[in-house]
């Protein structure tokens, strides 16, 4: 029986929340799209993954609605619009406030949780208002460096009930945490209800909850996948995931269409640690990418070198094109262990090479996790993947992922925040 299915509003986030559901124990399986097969699927958790936090907001109703009523057809007793932990949307783009009007006509009778708070993540909401860690500091989210600034879906208020009031005429309420000490009840007269959290007993409190009411939706972060996992009645759980990942038997290949801070220190460390780095749109790049891998080197492809504007569709095009290669080449030379990094891009260059499925191998570098690909075509079959988004990881990720070695920093690691009282 399907515990849960998920459409995930882009990759690296649905990855996130496949990985915080197998680490309650709960089998999953990631589909790279609306359209691929579902059918045959004895899991506990199924997954969609697709991009509709890029899409303009006209545009994402012909993905999601699709996407829901496929997992809403699985019979789970949950399914989540998984959304990321600094809700990341606009009016204009990938907008939750209109998913939410969708959510309420095909999961009707009981008003939507709305969950971003992710603790492991450094994300927190209290009194309705969301907090989010950049580099080892916790901001308001209006305040976060990355997402006041962010090039699409700038966030200009902590109060998620003003943020997505933006988005939707929908009435909001607010489940404030001064209120989990006693039995919490799933029921309100909005539609919506964003949620309070700042710690695992808060959301587990909140998936309980969630589990025992009429409602069949949530939106919200890999915060709630989890603990829906933790709180989901299953017959048999797995082994805990392990920490640990073999070095590369072949060669580590990096493509990046991130221009985060965090990435660009990423990049920054890699070439400290002797990786051969090159410009995307260098004619030569393509030739000499497969000259390095074939001498078992580490190569990264940067999108971002001279900061120049470009569609992301070619950008996209671009990256595709030298993984395809470089994963036929070296299917026959030897296997390459793939990092595809920016959550936006990683999806549409998966997508790109008709990957179909990904399941999680191993959990070694904080909330970035090991994966093995698998599509039709020879050459994609259990493919060593990576996927990171922007604000993912730890600065010396892209060298660790190839030695297989765990990480020290691991960007998941809570920062302690102070405790709330009723006082």
């Amino acid at each position: 029986m399907t515990v849960a299915g998920f459409y995930g509003d882009d990759f690296t986030g649905s990855v996130d929340a496949l990985l915080q559901f197998r680490r309650a124990g709960l089998s999953g399986v990631l589909v790279t799209g609306p359209a691929v097969e579902l059918d045959g699927e004895r899991t506990d958790v199924v997954g969609i993954a697709g991009t509709a936090r890029s899409m303009p907001t006209e545009q994402m109703a012909a993905e999601v609605v699709p996407a829901l009523r496929r997992l809403q057809a699985l019979g789970p007793r949950i399914v989540q619009y998984k959304a990321c932990s600094t809700a990341d949307s606009a009016p204009h783009t990938g907008s939750i406030g209109r998913v939410l009007e969708l959510a309420i006509e095909l999961f009707p009778g009981a008003p939507v949780p709305i969950v971003f708070a992710q603790p492991d993540a450094g994300r927190y909401t209290v009194f309705g208002h969301h907090f989010a860690r950049d580099d080892g500091v916790v901001y308001r989210l209006d305040r976060q460096p990355t997402m006041s600034a962010h090039p699409v879906t700038p966030v200009h208020e902590s109060d998620l009930r003003l943020h997505l009031a933006e988005q939707t005429a929908l009435e909001l309420g607010s489940l404030q945490w001064t209120s989990y000490d006693g039995p919490l009840v799933m029921d309100a007269d909005e539609p919506g209800v964003v949620c309070d959290a700042v710690s695992d007993d808060h959301l587990d409190r909140l998936a309980q909850a969630i589990l025992e009411s009429r409602q069949r939706f949530v939106i919200g972060s890999g915060g709630i996948s989890g603990a829906i996992g933790r709180c989901a009645d299953v017959a048999k759980r797995l082994p805990p995931l392990t920490t640990e990942a073999a070095k590369a038997s072949g060669p580590t290949l990096v493509l990046n269409g991130s221009r985060s801070r965090l990435t660009r220190r990423q990049v920054d460390a890699a070439v400290a640690a002797g990786w051969l780095v090159l410009d995307l749109f260098a004619k030569e790049t393509p030739d000499r990418v497969q000259t390095a891998l074939a001498r078992g080197s580490g190569v990264l492809v940067d999108s971002s070198v001279g900061r120049r504007t470009v569609p992301s569709a070619e950008v996209e095009d671009r990256l595709a094109a030298i993984a395809d290669t470089s994963l036929q080449q070296r299917s026959t030379d030897g296997p390459v262990r793939l990092v595809l990094s920016g959550g936006d891009t990683s999806g549409n260059v998966l997508r790109r090479l008709g990957a179909e499925r990904l399941r999680i191998v191993a959990q070694p570098w904080g909330n970035v996790a090991l994966c093995h690909a698998s599509g039709p075509a020879p050459h994609l079959q259990n493919v060593e993947l990576v996927l990171k988004g922007g604000q993912m990881g730890h600065v010396s990720l892209f060298d660790d992922i190839r030695l297989g070695r765990p990480s020290k920093e691991a960007a998941c690691s809570p920062t302690p925040v102070p405790a709330l009282t009723h006082e």
